[in-house]
C-alpha cells in the first residue's frame, strides 16, 4: 500500500507561491507516516488550442484528478488576483465535478495559502474564496490557530484563515514568520489527515 500523502496544489507566476508550497511541504514531511506531493496547474490562455506541454519544463508536474482523488488532505495555494484566486486554479477546480459527484473528497482536511504584491491586496478574501469550492467538496477546512506564536508576531503575511505572504512589487522572499507559519500549516493539515484517515 502506498504511503498516504497531502497534496500541495499551487499555481505560481513569479515563484512566491511555489516557495510557500515548498515550506508547507517541509511541514508535512515532519509528520511521520505521511508525505507531501507537490503539483501545479497550467496557465490559462485565450488561445483555444493546447499550448502548454503535458509536463512543465520546470517545477512540479501538473495535477491530475487522481492526485486529488487519492490524497489524504490538500493544501491549496495561489497568488491573489483582485482579492480572489488566480484563474488557472479556478479553472482547474471547476473541472473537479466528478470528485464532487462521487464524494471523493468528503471529510478530508484542506488548508489554503496565498501571496500578494501589496500588503492589503486581498490576502484574507483570497483565502476565504479558495475555501468555498473545498467546502462544496465536503472537505474540512483547517486554518492556523493563534496557538502558533508567529501569528501574533508577523508584520507581513499570516492569518488564521491560512498562510499568506507579502511578496511586494520586488518579489521579497518569505519572512521568517511567514515561513514558520507555512511549515506549521503543513504540519497541521498532515496531522489532521492522519487523525481523520
Amino acid at each position: 500500500m502506498d504511503q498516504p500523502y497531502v497534496l500541495v496544489l499551487y499555481y505560481t507566476r513569479h515563484g512566491a507561491t511555489r516557495d510557500m508550497a515548498l515550506a508547507i511541504a517541509q511541514g508535512i514531511e515532519q509528520v511521520a507516516g505521511i508525505s507531501a506531493r507537490l503539483r501545479t496547474v497550467p496557465p490559462v490562455s485565450t488561445v483555444c488550442e493546447a499550448t502548454e506541454p503535458d509536463i512543465p519544463d520546470e517545477g512540479a508536474v501538473y495535477c491530475t484528478e487522481d492526485d486529488l482523488r487519492n490524497c489524504s488532505g490538500v493544501a491549496l495555494g495561489t497568488p491573489t488576483r483582485f482579492g480572489n484566486m488566480a484563474a488557472p486554479m479556478k479553472y482547474f477546480l471547476d473541472g473537479t465535478s466528478n470528485l464532487w459527484v462521487t464524494g471523493a473528497l468528503i471529510d478530508k482536511p484542506a488548508a489554503v495559502f496565498t501571496s500578494t504584491a501589496s500588503l492589503h491586496g486581498g490576502q484574507e478574501s483570497t483565502l476565504l474564496s479558495m475555501q468555498l469550492p473545498l467546502m462544496h467538496q465536503g472537505m474540512i477546512i483547517c486554518g492556523l490557530p493563534y496557538s502558533e506564536p508567529e501569528l501574533n508576531k508577523t508584520t507581513t503575511g499570516g492569518t488564521p484563515y491560512g498562510a499568506s505572504h507579502f511578496a511586494g512589487q520586488d518579489n521579497k522572499p518569505l519572512s521568517g514568520s511567514e515561513k514558520e507559519l507555512c511549515i506549521a500549516l503543513g504540519k497541521r493539515v498532515a496531522t489532521l489527515a492522519q487523525k481523520l484517515g
